[in-house]
């Protein structure tokens, strides 16, 4: 009698985690603190902070991506993308960035990793330094069919498109990096260009860039 008891528990034990299942969330549509879901199936419509009967918070959400959290984790999804939580969430990295006092946001990051000055600069199509820098960071830039011509503030200057090996900037690295080396001093420190920050996530409030991968 007591065995038979013992295997009981055991089965009802045991049975109330496989119907549990993975809960299963898509993106349907996205707007300013609000996201409309389908979470098991059943269409939700979930306002920023707000959590549905199944138990998924929507963290935050604009026209482009929506955070929600399931089970503890935290995933960035967008439209019409769907996660299960039954897969581990990928670990967010992510850096915090002060604007100076000329409303530029100034930090220091590495390249294959040696530390350099960097300015983050979205109007820059990849990275891009002076031979000066390069040459610091021990960067052979003078190679065969890589060298064109760019237009910067000071003038038309002689560039050298090179491929960098990693660009760090706190816990966010990104390989295999495009990048210009400009011959001579321009720019005076490594401009963050969008090879970069392509891969990355910003978001910026009260003066402070937050960057997330």
């Amino acid at each position: 009698m007591e065995r038979r008891l013992i295997v009981l528990c055991m089965v009802m034990l045991c049975w109330p985690l496989a119907a549990l299942g993975a809960t299963q969330v898509e993106v349907r549509g996205l707007f300013k603190d609000g996201a409309v879901l389908i979470i098991d199936g059943q269409q939700r419509m979930l306002r920023a902070g707000k959590t549905s009967p199944e138990g998924v918070r929507l963290v935050r959400a604009d026209t482009r991506i929506a955070v929600i959290e399931v089970d503890g984790q935290r995933h960035s999804l967008g439209m019409s993308k769907r996660i299960s939580s039954s897969f581990k969430a990928p670990e967010v990295r992510s850096t915090a960035v002060h604007r100076d006092g000329n409303n530029q946001y100034l930090l220091t990051g590495a390249i294959n990793g040696v530390n350099t000055e960097m300015l983050v600069d979205t109007g820059a199509t990849a990275v891009a330094m002076s031979s000066s820098t390069a040459r610091a960071l021990g960067i052979d830039f003078k190679k065969k069919n890589n060298k064109g011509i760019a237009r910067t503030a000071s003038g038309t200057v002689t560039s050298y498109q090179v491929k960098l090996s990693s660009v760090s900037v706190g816990e966010i690295t990104v390989h295999n990096v495009r990048a210009f080396v400009n011959e001579g001093e321009y720019p005076h420190v490594v401009l963050l260009g969008m090879s970069f920050l392509r891969h990355v996530q910003m978001r910026d409030a009260n003066g402070v860039l937050y960057l997330e991968q």
